[in-house]
């Protein structure tokens, strides 16, 4: 068919009923042709690609990637940029995303600047202010009131590429603003098909914990604030039929944890046909705890949704597992994969376990060294417990447990607790580990050790969020030897002393490399 319009065949309408836009067209049925570039109702046919569009907007864009592509085969090896800390980034008035005049080189160039890396067909360069987007002008508005000046590198990135429809993996240090990068495309994507009177639940987003889908969804309320978007909360410790009711009244986007949505889903005649966004928030927690098989669940329940996964750590079973459930899959990297924030000051500290409460009470009754409200992290429910109780009888400061064993309304208060300041310490377990905006928060103790290192590093990064300058403080001794190796190198990649005792352990050098090492020499290699 002939640019700019769309030919329809002898059974269609006139051409000039082609839909114009992607967002005129209808979300495509089950066994329908969908839209190579957005996925909605793929009515036409792209005569130049063969490929299935939805309008004359898709259309456009699937031919400027065309040409896009054809040029960079055609294109002599890059040369080396210039030396430079300028970086010209031009955007066409009209916002289109596809339309900018950034070069190659100047991409790259932003990209380093802002540690950046891409892997995927076709990613869309990065954007440096929301007023690029064409977003609804409420949408910049409430932007604005909720304190986004300008985005984040990981927003820089991930939003533009998830406006057109690419499914993603993306690692972000915590507290670099990954939240609003997935809930952004999908608040601006809803209200314009809410424009139309759409009902249905667009979007969903999976978190594993209570307390992370609470605060996803406040977040996203507060982008919605005054739109045609509305939320539903599904989770556990709160009664099922205000969640189906909310539901049925009619909501854009539903945020919830994996096992209360299969449950609502079974016992109730829930629609899941007009999902287009599928999001799992923490997703290599979701790997590893157990959630997996719930997750796929829903996602099979789905057809075909854009998938948008996010977390400060990947490992290559999170890799694998997205490889699965998504063919053409962009991974966004920014800043350095599976480390802390750099603006966490780290603080190991070698104590036996029997005298880690005693250091613990030094600390807190320490001018110097107690900066509240502090989290401590610990390894058990009955642990947060008895240790607060603990630190209040014997520092006097207020302190209290929060664990998955207390009450909806309880856990909510206790947190709401520390961010206005009625509260000095919190005892958790990890459940405050992963993704919360613990905004007030700039110290953490990490009593317990966890299991893993990629939880330490979820736990101390309570303690910045959005490059805000934090403290974290670790108690290590012989009973975490297996993770001497990784802690010893998370510790030296961030600048921090190492204890004598952790850097004279035989246990900081990681025995399976150290076999492999001996093994090598032995057989001549």
């Amino acid at each position: 068919m002939d640019d700019p319009s769309i030919a329809a065949d002898e059974n269609q309408a006139p051409e000039d009923d082609v839909k114009e836009q992607c967002w005129d067209q209808r979300e495509a049925l089950l066994g329908e042709p969908r839209c190579v570039i957005c996925g909605r109702y793929g009515e036409y046919i792209c005569d130049e690609t063969d490929d299935d569009i939805c309008s004359v907007e898709c259309k456009r864009i699937l031919l400027s990637r065309l040409v896009k592509s054809r040029s960079l085969l055609a294109r002599p090896p890059p040369v080396q940029l210039p030396a430079t800390d300028e970086c010209y980034y031009v955007r066409d008035l009209n916002n289109n995303l596809e339309s900018e005049s950034l070069t190659n080189e100047q991409t790259e160039l932003l990209r380093r600047k802002l540690d950046i890396s891409v892997k995927g067909d076709s990613v869309p360069a990065p954007i440096l202010s929301f007023s690029s987007c064409n977003f609804h002008q409420k949408l910049l508005q409430n932007l604005e009131d909720a304190g986004y000046e300008i985005p984040t590198p990981v927003q820089m990135q991930a939003i533009p590429a998830a406006l057109i429809g690419q499914s993603m993996l993306v690692s972000a240090e915590t507290g670099s603003g990954k939240t609003g990068s997935f809930l952004v495309p999908i608040v601006s994507y809803c209200v314009k098909l809410n424009n139309n009177n759409q009902q249905k639940p667009q979007a969903i987003v999976l978190a594993p914990t209570r307390e992370l889908c609470i605060q996803v969804e406040e977040q996203a309320k507060l982008l919605g604030k005054g739109l045609p978007f509305k939320t539903a909360l599904v989770v556990g410790g709160d009664a099922m039929a205000g969640q189906l009711y909310r539901i049925q009244q009619g909501v854009s986007l539903i945020v919830a944890t994996p096992g209360r949505l299969i449950d609502l889903l079974i016992k109730h005649d829930i629609q899941l046909d007009s999902i287009s966004t599928l999001v799992l928030d923490e997703v290599d927690c979701m790997v590893q705890r157990g959630f997996l098989d719930q997750v796929m669940q829903i996602f099979r329940a789905l057809s075909q949704p854009q998938v948008l996964m996010y977390s400060a750590t990947i490992s290559r079973e999170v890799e694998r597992v997205a490889g699965s459930m998504v063919k053409n899959l962009t991974i966004i990297l920014v800043g350095k994969p599976n480390k802390p924030n750099e603006s966490i000051k780290q603080l190991a500290i070698w104590v036996e376990s029997k005298k880690k409460k005693q250091k613990l009470f030094d600390i807190l009754m320490s001018k110097q060294h107690f900066k509240p409200p502090v989290v401590v992290f610990v390894g058990s429910r009955l642990g947060a417990d008895l240790l607060s109780d603990a630190i209040t009888v014997t520092t006097g400061l207020k302190a209290l447990s929060i664990h998955g064993e207390k009450p909806m309304k309880e856990r909510r208060e206790i947190i709401r607790s520390l961010l206005v300041g009625e509260v000095n310490v919190i005892v958790a377990t990890g459940i405050l580990g992963r993704g919360l905006d613990l905004l007030s928060v700039r110290q953490v103790i990490v009593f317990d050790m966890p299991s893993s290192i990629k939880e330490y590093v979820h736990q101390i990064g309570r303690a910045s969020r959005m490059g805000e300058e934090g403290t974290s403080m670790v108690f290590v001794n012989e009973e975490n030897k297996k993770l001497f190796p990784e802690l010893v190198d998370i510790l030296k990649s961030s600048g921090a002393a190492i204890p004598r005792e952790l850097a004279n352990s035989r246990y900081k050098v990681n025995s399976f490399s150290v076999g492999k090492a001996q093994k090598k020499r032995k057989h001549g290699y």
